[in-house]
């Protein structure tokens, strides 16, 4: 390579940098090990690992949830793990048939009638249907965001919209942590396009969604819901069912571990009459000239695929993995399964909650929750410091987003923490005396 490039040696090619700054650019790398030595180390690293899923009381849009082996075998089959888009259905009948069950979960899960082939995470699902809401309602600039959404995902609606003439505006929460409705109306007007809503929100609380929907589409707004941890839905109602325009959510805790942060999968679900505004991809069932079940992309409304002015969204891919690990994993659950699942979640954080109310703590918000609350101390930071230092993870503390909650604590309680893991959580942040 370097006779063809026409240099000497490989420091040739980097001459033009002066050499004080190369010097200074050297890596400082130990010596190479062999593949018994690496994995050794690694696995020695790895027992210096903070805390176990089993000592996780965080929350906050990730959450940790119990994964069947199958879900991962499933995902390293050749035909899934090495697949790519399904351009060509003759052969690519599994990838499409995934996607295809994918999205009936996904319809099904938030009672709506068409689903698409998935988006990178909730957070962009839930800006793409704040653009989707504005091609339906083009001669609309406004868009409504209530403040006890999630605040990455409130992030990412404010940076789609930058620089454009839309304006965001955000709605107060009331006292009980839901959205203040009076505030709300007083805001509704027919410049605004569409408002979006937390279902759970970000503290946990379930908004009275009827009233809220009602309230949107009463000066012909859309109403849009976005659900960071979808196995509330095993035990709430849908948001199809209170006439929600467009559902999006996050997927990641159903299949995905946590993984400091990602990959997730985005969830994006509408109305039927909505269809050829909505962003991503869609996968169809047909029949072949043989008169066979086959699957193909029925519509995939992007550049790629049709003239740029007709595309609606910039939105490359889905996350096709990911989006087969959801579908295994709500498979595996099943309907009973399902609920049986968020129920339990729903007992145990209860209980949480209930002792540590029973042990000095106060609940910040009256209003019902999922699987996670927010509860306040005066000597939160010692408390939490002291659950740290014993290789807990017990929660999200509020103040960097909402500074009026300086003592506030967003804590979350799933299937996976052990008994003794929730004993000592209780113990740490709440010591009994005496």
């Amino acid at each position: 390579m370097l006779d063809a490039i026409g240099v000497a040696t490989t420091e040739d090619l980097f001459r033009d940098i002066p050499t004080e700054l190369r010097q200074r650019a050297t890596l400082d790398l130990p010596p190479g090990l062999g593949e018994m030595e690496l994995r050794a180390r690694v696995e020695s690293l790895a027992r210096n690992n903070f805390a176990s899923y089993e000592r996780c009381f965080v929350g906050a849009g990730a959450y940790a949830h119990f994964i069947p082996s199958v879900v991962d075998h499933i995902l390293q089959r050749a035909e899934f793990y090495s697949a790519y888009t399904p351009y060509q259905p003759e052969v690519s009948q599994g990838t499409l048939q995934a996607t295809y069950e994918f999205q009936t979960l996904v319809a099904m899960l938030f009672g709506m009638e068409v689903a698409n082939a998935s988006m990178y995470d909730g957070a962009s699902a839930s800006a793409e249907a704040v653009l989707m809401a504005l091609r339906l309602r083009p001669t609309r600039h406004r868009i409504l965001v209530a403040r006890s959404l999630h605040p990455q995902y409130r992030e990412v609606i404010r940076t789609y919209l930058e620089g454009s003439s839309y304006s965001l505006e955000e709605i107060p929460f009331a006292a009980d942590g839901a959205t203040d409705i009076s505030y709300l109306t007083s805001r509704l007007g027919e410049d605004v396009a569409a408002a979006v809503f937390g279902y759970p929100n970000f503290f946990g609380v379930i908004e009275d969604l009827g009233a809220l929907v009602t309230e949107v589409r009463r000066c012909g707004a859309l109403a849009i819901t976005a659900t960071a941890e979808p196995l509330a839905l095993g035990i709430l109602r849908p948001p199809g069912e209170f006439g929600v325009d467009i559902a999006v959510g996050e997927g990641q805790s159903l299949g995905m571990p946590l993984s400091y942060g990602g990959p997730g999968v985005g969830l994006f679900a509408t109305r039927l009459e909505f269809v050829r505004n909505m962003p991503g991809r869609l996968v169809g069932e047909t029949i072949d000239s043989a008169g066979r079940r086959a699957f193909v992309l029925t519509l995939a409304t992007r550049e790629q695929h049709i003239r740029r002015e007709r595309a609606t969204s910039n939105i490359c891919t889905n996350h096709g993995l990911m989006a087969l690990a959801f579908t295994v994993h709500l498979s595996l659950l099943g309907k009973q399964g399902f609920r049986e699942l968020a129920t339990l979640n729903f007992t145990r954080a209860h209980k949480v909650a209930e002792e540590l109310e029973r042990r000095g703590w106060r609940r910040v918000f009256a209003r019902p929750f999922f699987h996670e609350f927010v509860v306040a101390h005066p000597d939160l930071h010692a408390r939490y410091q002291s659950a740290l230092a014993k290789q807990l993870l017990p929660g999200v503390p509020l103040r960097r987003w909402y500074p009026e909650l300086e003592d506030a604590l967003l804590l979350c309680v799933t299937e996976t923490p052990s008994a003794e893991a929730t004993q000592a959580l209780l113990d740490a942040l709440a010591p009994r005396t005496g």
